[in-house]
C-alpha cells in the first residue's frame, strides 16, 4: 500500500511539473464559463448582425435564451474538453517507456499492477474533478441568470456523460500498456470510441453502445427516458473493469 501511495504522489508531482494540470484547470474553467456566455450573448449577436443577414434575404426574429441554451452548450463543448484531457495524458505511460523512470521504479520492487492502478486512479480523480467543476461553473451561472429547474433529468444526464468520459480514460489506460507512444494511444482510444459511435448509429445495438451516454440534450428535453440509458451505462461499466483488467497482464508482459 505504501508502494502504491508513494507511487501516486510520484504521478501527481509529475502532473504539476509538467504544467497539465494549469493547462485542464484554464480549459475547463473556461468551458464552464462559455456554456452560458454563449447563451447569454446569442441575442446580442444576432441583433447585431440583423442588419447583414436581412441583406442577405433572412429575417430576424428575436431569440429568447434560457438555461436550456447554456446547458445544450454544455453537451456540445464536453467533447471538445474530453479530447484534449485524452490529448494531454495519452502520454502518462508512454514517456516513462521512453525516459526510462519506470524500469527505476520496478527495481525498487514496485509490482507492476501497482503502476497501472495508481496511474488509473490519478487520471479518474483529475477527470472527476474537471469534469464536476465545469459542471459546477456552469450550474451556478445558470442558477445565476435563469433557473435550472427547466431541465429534466439533469443529474442523471451528467453522470452518464462523466461515466462515458471515465470509460476513455479506462481505453486510454489500457492502450497506454500495449503501446509504446502516445500516438498509437490517441488512435486506438479514438478508434475505438468512433466504432462505438457508428455502433449507435445501428437501431437494433444502439442501447448498447457507451456513446449513447453522451446524448445528454435527449434527457434535458425529456425527449428519452432514463430507463433508455439502463443498458448502456451497465455495459460502459462492464468496459471500464474489463479495460482495467486487462491493462495489467498488458503491462505484465510488457518489455520496458
Amino acid at each position: 500500500m505504501r508502494a502504491l501511495l508513494a507511487f501516486m504522489k510520484k504521478e501527481w508531482m509529475e502532473q504539476i511539473r509538467s504544467g497539465r494540470l494549469v493547462i485542464l484547470t484554464i480549459i475547463f474553467v473556461l468551458l464552464g464559463i462559455m456554456n452560458p456566455a454563449i447563451a447569454k450573448l446569442t441575442p446580442w449577436l444576432l441583433e447585431m448582425m440583423s442588419d447583414t443577414l436581412a441583406e442577405s434575404g433572412m429575417i430576424f426574429n428575436s431569440v429568447t435564451v434560457d438555461a436550456m441554451s447554456s446547458w445544450g452548450q454544455f453537451f456540445k463543448n464536453l467533447p471538445m474538453g474530453l479530447i484534449i484531457f485524452i490529448l494531454l495524458e495519452s502520454s502518462i505511460f508512454t514517456r516513462e517507456y521512453q525516459s526510462g523512470t519506470l524500469v527505476l521504479a520496478l527495481t525498487k520492487g514496485l509490482e507492476r499492477h501497482k503502476v497501472v492502478l495508481a496511474k488509473a486512479m490519478v487520471l479518474t480523480f483529475l477527470w472527476t474533478v474537471y469534469y464536476w467543476s465545469c459542471f459546477a461553473i456552469t450550474y451556478g451561472y445558470n442558477e445565476y441568470f435563469w433557473d435550472n429547474a427547466v431541465a429534466k433529468n439533469l443529474l442523471f444526464s451528467v453522470i452518464c456523460w462523466w461515466l462515458f468520459g471515465l470509460w476513455a480514460v479506462m481505453l486510454a489506460v489500457f492502450f497506454s500498456t500495449i503501446a509504446k507512444s502516445n500516438i498509437s494511444v490517441l488512435a486506438g482510444t479514438g478508434g475505438v470510441a468512433f466504432a462505438t459511435y457508428l455502433i449507435s448509429l445501428l437501431p437494433k445495438v444502439k442501447r448498447y453502445s457507451p456513446s449513447v451516454l453522451m446524448d445528454g440534450n435527449s434527457l434535458i428535453y425529456g425527449l428519452e427516458d432514463v430507463q433508455a440509458y439502463t443498458v448502456a451505462i451497465i455495459v460502459t461499466v462492464i468496459l471500464c473493469v474489463v479495460c482495467l483488467a486487462l491493462s495489467i497482464p498488458a503491462l505484465n508482459k510488457k518489455r520496458i
